[in-house]
């Protein structure tokens, strides 16, 4: 019998804490509580956590400051939950590096799909999370190398860490190269649904890859901006 996929839910508030235990434990989940960030990140570095639900608004250590942190060693899926629901506080949100947003108060509903749907995307393309490998698939267009089984990019020789988000992103326009991707089709292709501020969403991981990815991202040579109608990679 395969092992439950481990959960990390930081959050200070201990009935929302508890409340998306139990639905993600209803869902087969293991689940690993902590009520700051600090005991967060101790967790972190014990167990092999698949993903993380996190609270923005904390005492001591805020929630974007942890998930910075994650990110310097890890590229774990990362949902935020906040009070605030404005078009700019999901893009700070999602510029933190981040992978999802979910406004408070929330359906549980809707926080465990957006938890299957981080996790079966992050299993998919990293297949070292499950154990599981298959015949190499890379796609090499300009100075990228993207091999989608292992979930390894490298750019001017040089590999970078991607989120799973920012790679499948990258992933599809390097698909296709030469073709240009509204940042509407792009959220859809990745998110699997439609949202009224995914122009913002979509530019704020464009920007990041790009800074992972760019020789210059002031320059870019590799994402190319179609202004007024969307995204591309040249061949």
């Amino acid at each position: 019998m395969a092992k439950p996929v481990k959960i990390l839910v930081v959050d200070d508030d201990k009935e929302i804490a508890e409340l998306v235990e139990i639905h993600l434990v209803g869902d087969g989940y293991e689940v690993f509580k902590a009520y700051s960030a600090k005991d967060g990140l101790a967790i972190l570095e014990k167990e092999e956590i698949k993903l993380v639900v996190l609270d923005i608004m904390m005492p001591g250590m805020d929630g974007l400051t942890m998930c910075r942190k994650i990110r310097e060693k890890s590229a774990i899926p990362i949902i935020l939950l906040s009070a605030k629901s404005t078009d700019l506080d999901k893009i700070i949100g999602l510029t933190g590096g981040a992978d999802d947003y979910v406004s408070k108060p929330f359906n549980p509903l809707e926080l465990t799909a957006r938890v299957k749907s981080q996790l079966r995307r992050y299993m998919e393309l990293n297949p070292k999370a499950t154990g599981e490998f298959t015949e190499e698939s890379e796609v090499i267009v300009r100075q990228l190398v993207i091999n989608k089984e292992t979930h390894q990019v490298t750019s001017f020789g040089k590999e970078v860490r991607l989120t799973p988000i920012e790679f499948e992103i990258l992933y599809l326009l390097a698909s296709n190269p030469g073709r240009v991707f509204s940042t509407d089709e792009i959220f859809e292709r990745v998110w699997n649904e439609k949202m009224y501020e995914a122009n913002n969403t979509v530019m704020v991981h464009i920007r990041r890859i790009r800074e992972k990815i760019e020789a210059d991202p002031k320059n870019a040579e590799i994402i190319k901006t179609v202004w007024g109608v969307g995204y591309k990679i040249e061949k």
